[in-house]
């Protein structure tokens, strides 16, 4: 059966044998240098994503987004439904800074930042090793673990996801929220107990079954790499001309072969937590760990040879050019990025404490009266108090001329960032209409002084 099966010229994934079976990556574990700081990284973004829902800033949290209400509140400002322009341009400087990153560092997120490897390398893995027996070395235990001692690390995997799915719920409910529903049944918050436990159960799927997984399959970014790289941009390289030919040191006839620094012993790949080899390439799979470089300058130091036959390299580089900092693409993104940092700035200058928005209500568009010779508008008009403080409004007609507001609610007043709607009547002359409507204009001005003209257009007879 097997000799029926079609070979593949090559290895399609790092993660499958070649009949389509999974190869469950084991990887060991290389210290050094970049461990090292990887592990200071990892353990500060652990720390920080556990302690962000936990700080206030200006008695807000750094981070909530509340998706129900649509209050998005980042370092303690808020953002409001009415902020759609801010948002976009927050968003797309992170894509250009994810851009410019990814044009000069190569992947240098994905190794050192992305979640996926943060906790999968530095929170499940050592899990595993622990109970497989592994700890400090990784790769295959040496000796066969009973199945229960191995079975012991999926409720520790439990707990892990369930911190994890907690943490992340408090990012949109706030921990008092959180704090509350943790202390009560779980009836008595059925959809958020619902959202927790989904969580939890994709996280579980992620770590303990997908795991490298999501990076070379589900992952896009590893497949954008193709257009956000050059040939300048810094990546995990294996020097070709230093180490080919590669050979084991044996001899030959008394006398050693002439080989180049590579030993072909194999760490680089043993160790790589995709399991590619770094010296066929640049790869798509590769998420620029480093793992390869400290498993190489190991044996090169036990070899007394120089280290950096793996290294932090780029394409230009590995083929003999000279690079320059000054690219076409790493100029433009600062440029985009320094304009909508401008563009950001300058609106939350001059951006006021409220937000007003005129609405025509259903129902007629307007009736006459007073012997048909008034014209009455109902209008709506959408207040938004951004501040904590309680905010009073007056509301005046600048145009057309002799038209006149009244406001069917007894004051126009909103407590801490409140946000109400008013009903609004505007009587205005027969004579101020052309073609069936005439241009309106409200101010709305708080008790600071601040204003806002509000326009519109009334509907009223063609004659």
């Amino acid at each position: 059966m097997n000799d029926a099966l079609l070979k593949p010229e090559e290895q399609v994934l790092s993660t499958l044998r070649g009949d389509g079976t999974r190869r469950w990556l084991k990887p060991k574990l290389s210290r050094g240098t970049f461990l090292f700081w990887r592990r200071v990284v990892a353990y500060f973004l652990i720390l920080l994503f556990t302690a962000l829902p936990f700080i206030k800033i200006a008695g807000k949290p750094a981070i909530l987004l509340d998706i129900p209400a649509r209050r998005f509140t980042i370092f303690g400002y808020t953002f409001l439904p009415t902020d759609t322009l801010f948002l976009a341009l927050f968003m797309v400087g992170v894509v250009l800074t994810i851009f410019l990153i990814t044009a000069l560092f190569g992947r240098v997120w994905c190794g050192w930042a992305c979640p996926q490897t943060v906790y999968m390398e530095f929170l499940f893995r050592p899990i595993e090793r622990f109970f497989d027996g592994t700890s400090g070395r990784g790769g295959e235990p040496r000796k066969e673990r009973p199945p229960w001692l191995k079975a012991l690390k999926y409720p520790f995997y439990i707990l892990a996801c369930f911190y994890l799915a907690n943490t992340f719920l408090a990012y949109f409910v706030g921990v008092e929220t959180l704090m509350q529903w943790v202390q009560q049944s779980p009836l008595k918050h059925p959809v958020p107990f619902l959202i927790m436990g989904f969580v939890t159960v994709a996280m579980m799927l992620d770590f303990g079954f997908f795991r490298e997984q999501v990076c070379i399959i589900m992952c896009p970014y590893g497949r954008f790499q193709s257009v956000l790289l050059d040939k300048a941009s810094l990546i995990v390289s294996y020097d070709s001309a230093r180490g080919e030919p590669r050979g084991k040191l044996k001899k030959k006839g008394g006398e050693l072969p002439v080989l180049g620094d590579c030993i072909d012993c194999g760490n680089c790949v043993t160790t790589c937590p995709t399991g590619i080899d770094i010296r066929q390439g640049l790869q798509m799979e590769c998420i620029g760990c480093t793992q390869c470089i400290d498993a190489c300058n190991t044996v090169m130091a036990k070899l007394n040879r120089p280290p950096d036959l793996i290294r932090y390299s780029n394409q230009m580089r590995d083929q003999g050019a000279s690079t320059s900092l000054f690219r076409p693409r790493v100029v433009l993104y600062p440029l985009l990025l320094l304009m909508i940092a401008s563009m950001f700035g300058y609106l939350m200058l001059n951006k006021l404490t409220f937000n007003a928005t005129l609405l025509r209500p259903r129902g007629n568009p307007f009736t006459l009266v007073e012997e048909n010779q008034v014209v009455r508008n109902m209008i709506q008009v959408k207040l938004v108090n951004r501040t904590e403080n309680e905010m009073a409004f007056k509301l005046s007609v600048i145009e057309p001329t002799g038209a006149t507001l009244s406001v069917k609610e007894p004051e126009v007043k909103l407590s801490s960032e409140e946000m109400a709607t008013f009903n609004l009547e505007i009587l205005a002359p027969r004579s101020v209409f052309r073609a069936g409507r005439s241009p309106l204009k409200i101010k709305a001005e708080n008790e600071s002084g601040e204003a806002m003209i509000l326009k519109m257009d009334l509907a009223g007879p063609f004659n």
